[in-house]
């Protein structure tokens, strides 16, 4: 069985430490980071690390044993030629390295982290950079890649709740470092439908200055599908979400911790849902699961399960949120007319 060479771009966080701020913590499975996730699959040989802070290099090698730690990612491509990247940096950084990555060759396989990128103009160079290029690519929205949400996603499959009518979200989020996920896992759940309009509210002191929004805002949206499907988020709860078929639901509640159906236990007028529980697959940690998923595609060479596509259109549903209330909580058609509103985020 081929390993590959994987590299790390952003030593701090996402790239090697976060674990140590979810352990414990039921709703995620470990390893949680990137470094973790390398070194757990049997597909990958973490080989290399890159960030401008020499602190975080020094801690890199330390934690990993990895030697090879560059102040240049280009540098790092070069001399260590990884077949992977993950690209574990700030959103303000993930367009001009997603782009320097991609063209810098040798690279089959990229992880972004989310969100894709602050604003379409950046987004769309992402999408241009890859298409043509083939390279696999996932991004941090990690719902998508956990296993009890692809049970979920194989109920509906299986028509357990009838033709699919709508989606809701409920938790308090900001719009591009928290709503992408429940955007992204939204749209997997519902198959990744088109959206075809948005429009959303922004909460708190959003304000926008020259079309640039410098504080990632807390959001409210409502998502118009092709097929007559709608998708809403509901500022209270755990991040839980629930989709409505046209014979009952189905929901996640407590971050993917429990799982409960309602289907109708009386036909005719009066026709009851009762709630009860089922016993969803166990955890299995999603940031493994997406590096895995980009070295299938890359061999099957077939788009991976996060796609640059998929990751593109969330990303525009997004900024249609912001856009939306721009212009005072209207309908927002896709594609979005302003590719160059900016929403700054982590």
């Amino acid at each position: 069985m081929k390993k590959y060479r994987a590299a790390i771009i952003g030593l701090g966080r996402m790239g090697s430490t976060i674990d140590e701020e979810v352990v414990g913590y039921p709703a995620i499975a470990l390893p949680y980071s990137a470094a973790g996730a390398c070194r757990a699959s049997e597909r990958l040989e973490l080989v290399a690390g890159a960030d401008l802070d020499p602190e975080k290099r020094r801690a890199f090698t330390e934690r990993w044993g990895v030697g090879a730690v560059y102040a240049d990612y280009r540098e790092m491509i070069r001399q260590e030629a990884p077949d992977l990247v993950a690209i574990c940096t700030r959103a303000e950084n993930h367009a001009e390295l997603a782009i320097g990555v991609a063209e810098a060759g040798g690279v089959s396989m990229v992880f972004l982290e989310k969100a894709m990128a602050c604003s379409m103009r950046e987004a769309d160079a992402i999408l241009q950079a890859y298409q043509p290029r083939g390279i696999a690519f996932n991004t941090g929205v990690l719902r998508r890649f956990d296993t009890r949400y692809h049970q979920m996603r194989q109920r509906l499959v299986q028509g357990e709740v009838g033709e699919l009518r709508a989606a809701v979200h409920h938790a308090a989020s900001s719009l591009m470092h928290g709503h992408i996920h429940s955007v992204d896992t939204i749209m997997y759940l519902l198959g990744d439908p088109r959206a075809l309009r948005v429009r959303g509210e922004l909460r708190g002191e959003a304000v926008a200055k020259d079309n640039r929004f410098d504080k990632d805002p807390q959001a409210v949206y409502q998502i118009q599908f092709e097929g007559g499907i709608e998708a809403w988020t509901v500022p209270v709860g755990h991040w839980d979400f629930e989709v409505w078929g046209a014979k009952g639901m189905l929901k996640g509640l407590n971050n993917g911790m429990d799982w409960v159906e309602r289907l109708p236990a009386a036909a005719g007028r009066h026709t009851i849902y009762p709630e009860q529980s089922f016993q969803n697959v166990a955890p299995y940690s999603a940031t493994l699961y997406a590096f895995d998923d980009l070295v299938r595609a890359h061999e099957e060479q077939q788009p991976a399960l996060g796609n640059v596509e998929v990751t593109h259109h969330a990303t525009e549903i997004c900024l249609a949120v912001a856009q939306s209330h721009l212009e005072g909580g209207k309908w927002i058609d896709l594609p979005l007319q302003n590719r160059d509103l900016y929403v700054w985020h982590v």
